[in-house]
């Protein structure tokens, strides 16, 4: 159809047009309003649809173009502001996640070894608060807690005594078990001060 209409070229009607372009009369009727606004086309009633310049319409065609193309370029930006919304919300809800689980509490990958010693009833550290023991240096373990008859006492002070018939609870390598029995028990150097 391009070119071959002119001015004051008379054309065919909305049911024409409407079947030819598969869309409703009503649609081709706000088509002709907008050219008949645009002074594309005179609109005649009861005569028909007659063009009024070819310019008219050549300009329209190129704004159009040029507005459907600004329509697209904001289509696309406002769907690229949304995935960038999406992504930024999935960001944070990961750090939310990450954040959460640095805050709980977990249990260790790997048990802590743990040993225990009862106090004799020869050892020269009866009745000795820990703190004095110099425990540590000694041996190179760490008390944990002290099982007293039915009575567990976890993270002992350093002024918490310890008895004959106690069970001292400590962490450390499997070396260091016989330096704590000996310590402890055995007739140490420590133990004759």
């Amino acid at each position: 159809m391009q070119g071959d209409l002119t001015a004051g070229k008379k054309f065919s009607g909305r049911s024409l047009f409407a079947s030819e372009y598969a869309v409703s009369p009503e649609t081709i009727r706000r088509a002709m309003k907008l050219l008949s606004d645009m002074k594309v086309v005179d609109i005649k009633d009861k005569s028909g649809v007659y063009i009024l310049s070819t310019d008219n319409a050549s300009r329209f065609l190129k704004n159009f173009e040029g507005w459907n193309e600004q329509r697209e370029a904001r289509k696309k930006l406002k769907d690229l502001i949304s995935q960038g919304e999406q992504i930024n919300r999935t960001i944070l809800e990961a750090y939310l996640r990450i954040e959460k689980s640095l805050d709980a509490v977990t249990t260790a990958d790997r048990q802590i070894p743990t040993f225990e010693t009862r106090i004799g009833s020869q050892s020269k550290l009866n009745g000795k608060n820990l703190g004095s023991l110099q425990f540590w240096q000694s041996t190179g373990a760490t008390i944990i807690a002290i099982r007293r008859a039915q009575n567990l006492i976890v993270s002992p002070c350093p002024y918490a005594e310890i008895y004959h018939g106690d069970v001292l609870l400590y962490v450390g390598d499997a070396s260091t078990v016989q330096t704590v029995e000996q310590f402890l028990n055995g007739n140490s150097e420590r133990n004759e001060e």
